[in-house]
């Protein structure tokens, strides 16, 4: 269970959060969270999030449930400090789609005394550390790992299997393109793509050779 720092007002240094986990963990629902509470307590709160997250709304971070909350969306990491000026409390959500800038920003807005509250994937499709999150999941106070459940087996998620051949790092979807697995259903469903492409180049090979003999 997560637990607010409790303030001493003699330190004044503040603090890293990291909320990671797969799709559909409700990532973005505990950010949402926990911004709700600082606002609450009338403090001074900012959010950010990557401009190219256009799934929901341009100004809104919404998490799959439909909950939101205001936010600033923001081209690189580097646009956060300006904007984040006077704050108490700072949200970033999706930081594995920033560029390693946003570790430096996390801790510098920390150091000064901020709250920063960061969600994102903790790995991208493949099962492999996403982009600046493990530096941030390194040097944040508190991170909580969030899970997803997993379709195939009813057991916890915490891979975010691609359904379709698209092969890029980024690619922003939902149910259509993503299935939160288990490490067992993802090491099977990633056996059977890595079977079914051989079948398919061995298909491909077989024409070509038979196009070359009847050349």
């Amino acid at each position: 269970m997560f637990l607010e720092n409790t303030v001493n007002q003699k330190e004044q240094f503040g603090w890293i959060e990291v909320i990671c986990g797969s799709m559909f963990s409700g990532k973005t629902e505990e950010l949402i969270r926990r911004l709700k509470r600082a606002q609450f307590a009338k403090q001074k709160v900012e959010i950010f999030k990557p401009a190219i997250d256009v799934r929901y709304d341009e100004g809104m971070v919404v998490s799959h449930d439909a909950n939101e909350i205001r936010s600033t969306p923001v081209p690189a990491a580097a646009n956060i400090p300006i904007l984040a000026d006077g704050c108490d409390v700072v949200g970033i959500d999706e930081a594995q789609f920033f560029d390693d800038e946003i570790v430096r920003v996390c801790n510098d807005l920390a150091n000064k005394g901020v709250r920063v509250i960061v969600a994102g994937l903790d790995m991208d499709f493949k099962g492999n550390p996403f982009g600046p999150m493990p530096s941030l999941m390194a040097t944040a106070e508190y991170v909580t790992k969030v899970h997803a459940v997993c379709t195939r087996t009813g057991n916890l998620a915490q891979y975010s299997y691609r359904k379709n051949q698209n092969d890029n790092l980024v690619l922003l979807g939902e149910v259509n393109e993503y299935e939160p697995l288990s490490r067992a259903a993802y090491y099977k469903a990633m056996l059977r793509d890595k079977v079914r492409v051989m079948k398919v180049n061995e298909a491909e090979e077989v024409k070509t050779k038979h196009k070359d003999s009847n050349a």
